[in-house]
């Protein structure tokens, strides 16, 4: 179980109010539907009052051994259930298993509507916060930056020139519209070209710990609604990110390049300036972008290509060298 001095457990459910509340078929419903469930837990962990999950076969050996009184389960593995374990039909068990979770566990500001601001905090001249903000302990918000309603600003995060959605979670550390790396190469020095965007972030957006965002150089820097950013992300001036893309920690983008929507980056991947990448492209760990990736193409290694190709590089180099042996 969660422990109790870090999560508070908003108490018992039945089983039917849950399978409701997360779109699943409940077997067996006049047997199970008043069953109790106290918390969720792993299935390796989890007691008679526990609810679990499985949504990958590699745990199948764990769910026949388990003691949860209930699990969501997709209808292919429901066969192997051990008995007395109420089923949870789900075409996606994960995501059901995250909505009882945030049951037990609500997310967000514990004030509701009320805004916080935690002891430490800076809050500049002109910002505007909307209602259930929640602002931590030591994060700065720079001059007339505008918060949307019920964000939450981690720990000692910066936001400068930067205007916010409804529903954004900037992580501790992070730092968000400071300048971007922008300067003209000239023999007698560099000379810093005022960088006079903003950073707009759009709704339902999550950005990680220590995740960093510069600000445009002349248009904005922009993130799409429902975008989740890990922790370690550096995102460069100019950058336009679409909706519901995922970016894996250590990340790179450099300045002037479009992600489409969907896109997905493995960790420590980069992306070199000025390239597009496609709607629903999926970009493999430690890769390196140098040019445009169509939509829908998966690429891998460095420089990157596509993945097939890759691969098939990969198995030819290793004949070559089982040869030289």
């Amino acid at each position: 179980m969660a422990d109790p001095r870090f999560f508070k457990n908003t108490g018992d459910k039945k089983l039917s109010e849950i399978a409701s509340l997360c779109g699943a078929d409940l077997i067996n419903p006049e047997k199970y539907a008043d069953m109790v469930i106290s918390d969720v837990a792993p299935l390796d962990t989890a007691g008679a009052q526990d609810l679990s999950f499985l949504d990958n076969r590699k745990y199948k050996d764990q769910f026949l051994k388990t003691k949860a009184g209930a699990c969501f389960v997709s209808p292919a593995m429901a066969e192997y259930a051990p008995d007395g374990v109420a089923l949870l039909v789900s075409a996606a068990p994960y995501r059901a298993y995250a909505l009882a979770a945030q049951a037990f566990y609500p997310p967000g500001n514990p004030a509701g509507d009320e805004t916080v601001v935690e002891d430490g905090a800076v809050i500049k001249p002109g910002v505007v916060l909307g209602k259930g903000c929640w602002i931590e302990a030591g994060a700065v918000i720079g001059e007339n930056v505008v918060l949307g309603d019920y964000c939450r600003v981690g720990s000692n995060a910066v936001i400068s020139h930067a205007q916010l959605g409804n529903n954004v979670r900037i992580y501790p550390g992070a730092k968000i519209g400071q300048d971007g790396f922008g300067f003209a190469i000239d023999p007698r020095g560099f000379v810093k070209v005022p960088q006079l965007g903003r950073v707009i972030i759009h709704d339902h957006v999550e950005i990680g710990a220590n995740t960093t965002i510069d600000r445009g150089a002349g248009p904005d820097t922009v993130i799409g609604a429902g975008t989740w950013i890990d922790n370690l992300v550096q995102i460069g001036h100019n950058v336009k990110i679409g909706r519901c893309c995922v970016i894996v920690s250590q990340v790179g983008i450099s300045g002037s390049t479009v992600l489409d929507d969907f896109v997905m980056m493995g960790g420590q991947s980069g992306v070199a300036g000025h390239l597009k990448i496609g709607s629903g492209a999926r970009i493999a760990a430690q890769s390196g972008i140098m040019r445009d990736v169509p939509a829908g193409e998966e690429q891998m290694g460095s420089p990157a290509m596509p993945s097939k190709q890759f691969m098939r590089q990969v198995a030819a180099l290793k004949r070559l060298i089982n040869k030289a042996k």
